[in-house]
């Protein structure tokens, strides 16, 4: 393989890590079998170069187990190129296919004959439960199969014994979601990116007509989609088949509805999983619903069915990242297994990629399908998983208001404020946080235009209907601003004085961070500010320490890759073309790196890394390379601010002068692109959640000092809420200082930096790799007493 060694990895290190992960002598064959889903094809492409990268052969295998039972020109090596290009591809490019031959021994006995003549004892199985239930019985099967072969002539002794057993990883593929011990399956995202785009079409053309719809989306035997979409549009009502409506459901949707038309909301949203049933385990249908709302309210309503448009489109970027690293994963399971090894399955729990005994997760899957066909449907939602369940509750919480007299008042008032850059998600965090402070009995005051919008006393009290329909809003409603605090001290001390607020919520990013410190700072000066405070990260550098994630980036994300797609596509066009394309994120390389792995560039330039002028000849050199394959383009992210004197300019004019005759450059700035659009799925579903978790940590402290008339002086009141690893986690601000770089507006440690070598290696560069540790599978939901941080 050509390419140079990343002038960052010591050769040592490369070398040892080369021998830990030798795929010498090793053939893998990768199948995608079952219902397609976006990101697919990521999977494929990471399963092939991380497999060659190491030395070992990758056969694609067409269509499935249909294409191993058939054998012939269905199994057929891949090289580094026929990858090339397929990461913004939907779908599948080696084809899936529901096969019943492989349900047979004898279907299976033919598979293993076609496997075994090309030396294939290693299999990477992309799919649903179905195809990996299928994979773990031709695993446990297997020295029986070559034995039976070995007696019937058709392979030798030899063959039998030399591939005498063979490894199995799963990777999950499936739009639903329905998978237990994985957070997020390859392709739900994207599917909710779909059904997103379509629900946000609607609203607009129900609102002119005041029309109620009703929007059926996908989901046999389970509600994922559907829950998560009711929340990120604020949907009025959402049928799941985990969680069937009460008796008498009917009456109180219909009283649900009008109740939204009398507080002036033009249009209703309901959402049905297609599995949809009641507690008597009788579908409830689109069209039932559409009579009911019909016949009992006279409402103008329409059914939508989004039916195959949510496997359809190009993945998004969260799926083609996740594909990415599963499929890399992958490939290190396989080359660490051992005869012993059970089949595992690769996942994503929180933020990390984890390996899972295979047979576990797929019982566990249909322990939910037993539960909810006993009409345990309590068990079902529990069993589906504390993210699931966390959602459901989220949603209830949101959409239902109860009347102002069942409310317990709490008689204390609550400011929420947006600061810094507009990002997209926060309008969904600033509605989260007024409707479960509204239903813990605060009253709610939004402040407009950040802290100086604070200091001239622009505060007014606000509620439940006035954020109907924000999630979708992208930018700053409130309006927002990058000022600090510190100068406006008195005046803000005197607005929380005349308002009387007694917690405030500051939902933004660097800024926000910096003026919590600020405040806290005067607290001894004064004492209006002894309340809780706490913050919640929105931006789209993510750069906030205490949070590997922030609200927005995940937007940022999705418009640099589908940029990058747009100019990739032109690139192929006009051939031995390289672009330099200027990402935002301040001195934070998040969205340069996560934008490289998502749209394959060849490189990303970030400050983290430092570079010097050996390492631009080297890219120099590796796109000079690549322009004699037939990959004839190239793709270069640069962060903003990675060097001061190494401008977008001047790279640009570099690999312009250095490649002159093979190939030739265009620059390209995105800009405050990347703050604008509508919140992606991911921003609006993750911008809800933890702020209507910070608004909980709000009551619960301020329930602590009931009666004791307490000032809030101790360090823990003042907190950033961020996503660490796993876990939702409560950082006191005081304590994140020493985490933080000032100067550059940086955490000192960042958890994506870990995926650098990854995107190197899936763009043919030499460089070590951090492998997880090999013998460890992990029990199927550990329940700690810490909060789970699925999105």
């Amino acid at each position: 393989m050509d390419g140079h060694d990343s002038p960052q990895t010591p050769k040592g290190s490369l070398r040892k890590f080369l021998e830990q992960l030798s795929g010498a002598g090793k053939a893998i064959g990768v199948l995608t079998s079952g219902g397609d889903a976006q990101g697919m094809n990521a999977a494929v492409r990471a399963v092939v170069r991380m497999g060659i990268y190491v030395g070992a052969k990758v056969y694609f295998i067409y269509e499935g187990y249909q294409g191993m039972v058939d054998g012939g020109s269905n199994i057929v090596e891949a090289d580094w190129e026929s990858v090339s290009s397929i990461l913004q591809v939907g779908g599948t490019i080696i084809g899936s296919a529901r096969c019943q031959d492989f349900r047979t021994r004898e279907g299976r006995l033919k598979a293993a004959c076609n496997l075994v003549q090309l030396g294939i004892t290693s299999l990477c199985v992309i799919g649903g439960d179905g195809s990996l239930t299928g994979a773990h019985i031709f695993q446990t099967e297997w020295s029986g199969l070559l034995e039976e072969l070995a007696r019937d002539g058709k392979i030798s002794t030899e063959q039998a014994q030399k591939h005498g057993h063979l490894n199995v990883v799963g990777m999950v593929g499936s739009i639903d979601n329905d998978f237990c011990g994985t957070d997020m399956t390859i392709g739900t995202d994207s599917a909710l990116h779909r059904i997103i785009e379509v629900v946000d079409a609607i609203m607009t053309t129900a609102q002119s007509h005041q029309r109620t719809f009703v929007l059926e989306v996908m989901g046999r035997h389970c509600g994922y989609l559907a829950l998560v979409s009711a929340l990120a549009c604020g949907a009025d009502w959402v049928f799941l088949p985990e969680s069937p409506p009460e008796e008498g459901w009917q009456e109180n949707m219909c009283i649900k509805l009008s109740e939204n038309r009398a507080r002036k909301k033009r249009l209703n949203i309901i959402i049905v999983a297609e599995g949809a049933i009641d507690t008597q385990n009788k579908p409830i249908t689109s069209e039932q619903i559409k009579e009911l709302v019909v016949t009992q309210l006279g409402y103008d309503t329409r059914v939508t069915i989004l039916g195959h448009v949510q496997r359809g489109g190009t993945p998004s970027a969260f799926d083609r990242i996740l594909a990415s690293r599963m499929g890399v994963e992958a490939v290190v399971a396989l080359l660490q297994a051992t005869p012993e090894t059970p089949a595992c399955v690769v996942s994503l729990s929180g933020n990390q990629a984890v390996r899972l005994p295979l047979m576990e997760c797929v019982q566990m899957t249909q322990e939910v399908q037993k539960a909810m066909d006993e009409r345990r449907f309590k068990d079902a939602v529990r069993l589906r998983g504390r993210s699931f369940e966390n959602n459901l509750n989220t949603y209830k919480r949101l959409a239902i208001k109860l009347p102002d007299s069942e409310i317990p008042k709490s008689n204390c008032n609550v400011g929420v404020v947006n600061v810094g850059a507009p990002a997209a998600g926060m309008n969904a965090a600033v509605r989260a946080a007024v409707r479960v402070g509204i239903s813990e009995g605060h009253k709610m005051f939004a402040v407009y235009d950040g802290f100086e919008g604070f200091a001239k006393g622009q505060i007014k009290e606000i509620g439940w209907g006035d954020v109907g329909g924000w999630t979708g809003q992208g930018g700053s409603i409130l309006g927002t601003k990058r000022t600090l605090p510190g100068k406006y001290l008195e005046d803000i001390a005197a607005q929380m004085r005349t308002h009387g607020i007694s917690a405030l919520l500051i939902i933004g990013g660097f800024e926000a961070y910096l003026g919590l410190l600020e405040l806290l700072a005067a607290r001894q000066k004064h004492e209006e500010f002894c309340v809780p405070m706490v913050m919640v990260p929105a931006t789209v550098s993510n750069n906030v320490p205490g949070s590997d994630f922030s609200i927005g980036a995940d937007t940022a994300l999705n418009t640099i890759t589908d940029t990058c797609d747009r100019i990739k596509q032109s690139a192929s066009g006009t051939k031995r073309r390289v672009f330099i394309i200027e990402t935002m994120g301040g001195f934070c390389g998040y969205l340069a790196n996560m934008g490289g792995l998502a749209a394959g560039a060849d490189a990303a330039y970030i400050f983290e890394e430092p570079f010097d002028i050996r390492d631009l000849q080297s890219n120099v050199e590796h796109l000079t390379e690549k322009m004699k394959t037939s990959i004839q383009r190239g793709l270069v992210l640069r962060n903003e601010s990675c060097s001061e004197n190494y401008t977008t300019d001047f790279i640009y004019q570099l690999y312009s002068e250095e490649g002159k005759g093979v190939f030739d450059c265009r620059k390209n700035v995105l800009g405050h692109m990347q703050q604008g659009g509508a919140p992606s799925p991911f921003d609006r579903n993750f911008g809800t959640k933890i702020s209507a978790r910070a608004m909980q940590w709000i009551s619960s402290k301020l329930r602590e000092s009931v009666g004791k008339g307490k000032k809030f002086l101790s360090e823990d009141s003042v907190c950033v809420l961020g996503i660490s690893k796993r876990t939702l986690l409560f950082q006191p601000v005081a304590e994140l200082k020493k985490e933080t770089d000032f100067e550059h507006r940086i955490p000192k440690e960042q958890w994506w930096l870990k995926l650098r070598p990854l995107m190197k290696i899936l763009a043919k560069y030499k460089v070590s790799f951090e492998v997880s540790d090999a013998s460890q599978l992990e029990p199927v939901q550990p329940r700690g007493p810490e909060e789970p941080a699925a999105i």
